[in-house]
Formats: C-alpha cells, sequence, structure tokens
C-alpha cells in the first residue's frame, strides 16, 4: 500500500502523461526524496500544459478531484498555479505552470526519474538535488526569508547529498535567481563553504 501522497500524486502524474504533459515533481516531495523526510501537506507539480490539454486533463480527474477547469485555464493563461483536492482524502496537488524563465525550462529538461511504488517499478520524475536546493532557496527569499521549512528542506538536502551535488551549477544558477548569498550560507551552514 502507496503513502497516500505518493498514491494521490501518482493519480494526477497518470492524468497528466495520458493527456502528453511535460512534468516535474518538485517541492516537499522533492526535499524529503534527496534530504530528509518531512510530512507534506500537499505535492508541487511543474507541468508544461497547454490551453488544449486543460479539459481532457480535468475530465481524467474530474469525480476523484476537485478542479475548476476555468482556474485551470486562467493559470495556464497567465503562467501561474492551480491545485487539484482528492476528494476522499482532500489531499491537495499544486501544478505550477512554468513561467518564461529559464531555471523552470531547465528543471524540467534536467528531471530524474524515481521508482515511485518498488511494487510495480512505477517510476515518475523529480527535480534534481540542485535545482531542489534552488528553488527552496528561491522560496524562502520570496517568503522573506522566515520560512524555517524552506530553509531546513534546503539543508536536508545539502546534508544528505554532500559530494554528490554540482555545486558550480548551483551556484551559476543562484546568481541568476538571486540567491548567491542564501546559496553561500547555507554551504557554510554545511561546512562546504
Amino acid at each position: 500500500m502507496l503513502p497516500e501522497p505518493i498514491a494521490v500524486t501518482l493519480q494526477v502524474i497518470d492524468a497528466l502523461e495520458q493527456v502528453g504533459v511535460t512534468y516535474v515533481i518538485g517541492g516537499s516531495l522533492a526535499s524529503t526524496i534527496h534530504g530528509v523526510v518531512r510530512t507534506t501537506l500537499d505535492t508541487d507539480i511543474v507541468a508544461d500544459l497547454n490551453l488544449q490539454q486543460a479539459r481532457p486533463f480535468a475530465d481524467l480527474l474530474a469525480g476523484t478531484f476537485y478542479l475548476d477547469i476555468d482556474t485551470i485555464r486562467h493559470a495556464i493563461r497567465t503562467r501561474s498555479s492551480f491545485n487539484v483536492i482528492h476528494l476522499a482524502t482532500m489531499f491537495k496537488v499544486d501544478v505550477f505552470i512554468p513561467k518564461d524563465r529559464p531555471f523552470d525550462r531547465q528543471q524540467l529538461d534536467r528531471r530524474q526519474p524515481w521508482i515511485a511504488d518498488p511494487d510495480s517499478g512505477r517510476m515518475i520524475y523529480v527535480v534534481t538535488p540542485e535545482d531542489t536546493v534552488l528553488a527552496k532557496l528561491a522560496w524562502y527569499r520570496l517568503g522573506d526569508e522566515v520560512s524555517d521549512r524552506q530553509w531546513r528542506d534546503s539543508l536536508g538536502v545539502l546534508a544528505v547529498q554532500g559530494d554528490r551535488l554540482d555545486v558550480a551549477y548551483m551556484r551559476q544558477w543562484a546568481a541568476t535567481l538571486d540567491v548567491s548569498d542564501l546559496l553561500e550560507r547555507a554551504l557554510g551552514e554545511m561546512g562546504r563553504g
């Protein structure tokens, strides 16, 4: 039996895949996969969903999830986000339409396979550890640097991944995302400064 967050997330991913959408799991689920386990209240997915795919995607989830097709279409037009809520469990999946910035495209291009269900071998795509740290630091900055959760998630990935991380890559993109100071501070806390 899969944990609820994974089981519900797989239903949304199945719908995305059926309509041909490129996606990647990010947020707290990605930081848990690459770092320290923490209870997640939702799943974040970056999905390159277009207007032609919106209705078929919504139809596949209708009845099992609460969703609003007008909200989905608005999110696609404005390159923002929408959510779908699993009716049986009230578990929320946030879907982010990639913005027109290179980092969003980079996350999709660099995504990595991860086996979500060892029994069936079901694979999903997850943001790389480096991109997880960068995205968490960007969210930390956007939240006025007060979210201990975002900061701890970043440190958790840095601690668990250690020398496997491509620090040069992270420094390059940290400059683009205007989080170089945060990355250096986090690396320093991990003794890698």
